[in-house]
């Protein structure tokens, strides 16, 4: 079974190999960690037990802390090992544990290189966040009776018939997992449709409802006000955006001016090889406007530019905690959604459009308890967003239900780091 996987990896590579190399040359990615991602891993304790905790891109990456700190709590004679596949999820994952942790690019799938990179890491557990689970890696482990749990487990609507498509293949591969541990009952149905048994699968919740902050405010957020010269007047957050959207935040944003004069805007895309991209647009459109990325680096600002461009990685909470309305981006179009926990966190008025497939479970509990606004188009957000500018008790109500909300779905660490445990039990 490895030598057909490898050879479908081969042909994979040569078909999107062209893409790869436009991205490297165009938007700079792809060009660190090749030794780790050749299997080249070096831990920093090797005569410890180890636990291996694989995490996609930043939002899986940011799942990953209530985890770590429950692990290391429970298991100090354990190191922990992060692996991620994105160039902006590696970076996130240094800046979290990078002083603490081994962090390192998830090793190609590849049979040797897979191989290699067990020989070097050692792992006496795998923990994959959300479902990222791979043939060879989840068949090595098996032969070395290493467990491998899926840990905050979800199957969206957008991805349950795909896996259904292949599901000889999945049931083969899943079969190989020893726990799912899912975010909930819908997900645990979707996971043993496929053909998981239903010994391997328990709802253990979502862990971001534990890495959300509850709090009015966070550490950063008064030094971002000053830099960019933000006080009493209403400030607009449109985050983690995605293609298409910023061009109608910026048409709602006119709209709305006519009415609240001394409005901002804070525009923060999702990928950081759009914030070119953004910026000549926000250009374009003649607003007065800003690149937060400049300041941060020593630009002095003295006017209070209509619209600022959040071009940095890291602050979008900080954005978030000073927002008087938040938009969650990548929910106009059909991209899944952003992570619309953090802002509801944070007390924020939070809108979102209908596309959220990625977050379908926090979406349902935050309408049913009235903690955030849902809208279908341009003309719903801007008539969502008005009467949160408009009805400061209507916005204070809604942002203090979705601190309500998040907090009674907190939990879920606890509950999955007792499963992790009596994997690790002799």
């Amino acid at each position: 079974m490895k030598y057909i996987t490898d050879l479908l990896y081969l042909l994979a590579l040569i078909v999107i190999s062209p893409k790869v190399v436009y991205r490297m040359v165009r938007h700079q990615r792809y060009r660190g960690g090749w030794p780790q991602r050749l299997g080249k891993i070096t831990r920093r304790y090797t005569d410890k037990k180890c636990v291996w905790i694989h995490a996609v891109s930043v939002g899986e990456v940011n799942a990953t802390r209530t985890i770590v700190e429950a692990l290391n709590a429970k298991l100090p004679e354990c190191e922990i090992v992060i692996s991620s596949t994105t160039d902006t999820g590696y970076a996130r994952a240094t800046a979290l544990y990078g002083d603490d942790l081994c962090v390192f690019y998830f090793p190609f799938d590849v049979s040797w290189i897979m191989r290699r990179a067990f020989n070097r890491i050692a792992p006496n557990v795998c923990l994959l966040m959300e479902l990222e689970v791979w043939p060879n890696m989840a068949t090595i482990a098996g032969d070395r009776n290493i467990p491998i749990a899926v840990v905050n487990g979800r199957l969206s609507e957008r991805s349950f018939p795909r896996y259904k498509m292949i599901k000889p293949l999945t049931k083969w591969m899943f079969g190989k997992i020893d726990l799912f541990l899912v975010q909930s009952q819908e997900y645990a149905q979707r996971f043993k449709a496929l053909g998981c048994s239903d010994e391997k699968v328990v709802i253990s919740g979502s862990v971001k409802y534990d890495t959300a902050q509850i709090a009015d405010k966070v550490d950063g957020s008064d030094e971002l006000a000053r830099q960019l010269n933000i006080g009493d007047e209403p400030l607009l957050v449109a985050g983690a955006t995605g293609p298409g959207e910023e061009k109608i935040i910026l048409e709602v944003f006119k709209e709305l001016k006519q009415s609240f004069a001394n409005l901002r805007v804070a525009i923060v895309p999702r990928k950081p090889e759009r914030f070119n991209e953004v910026a000549g647009l926000i250009a374009g459109q003649g607003f007065s406007s800003c690149r937060y990325s400049q300041i941060k680096a020593g630009a002095a600002i003295s006017d209070k530019h209509d619209v600022i461009l959040g071009d940095t990685m890291g602050d979008l909470r900080k954005f978030y905690s000073l927002a008087s309305v938040v938009f969650v981006g990548r929910t106009l179009a059909a991209m899944g959604g952003s992570d619309m926990i953090e802002p509801a966190a944070l007390g924020k008025a939070t809108i979102f459009g209908i596309h959220t497939f990625n977050f379908k479970q926090t979406v349902e509990v935050l309408l049913a308890g009235s903690g955030a606004i849902e809208v279908k188009d341009a003309r719903g957000l801007a008539i969502a967003i008005e009467r949160c500018l408009a009805d400061k008790e209507f916005a204070q109500h809604l942002g203090s239900n979705g601190q309500k909300i998040i907090r009674q779905n907190q939990g879920a660490t606890e509950r999955t780091v007792t499963e992790v445990l009596k994997l690790l039990s002799p």
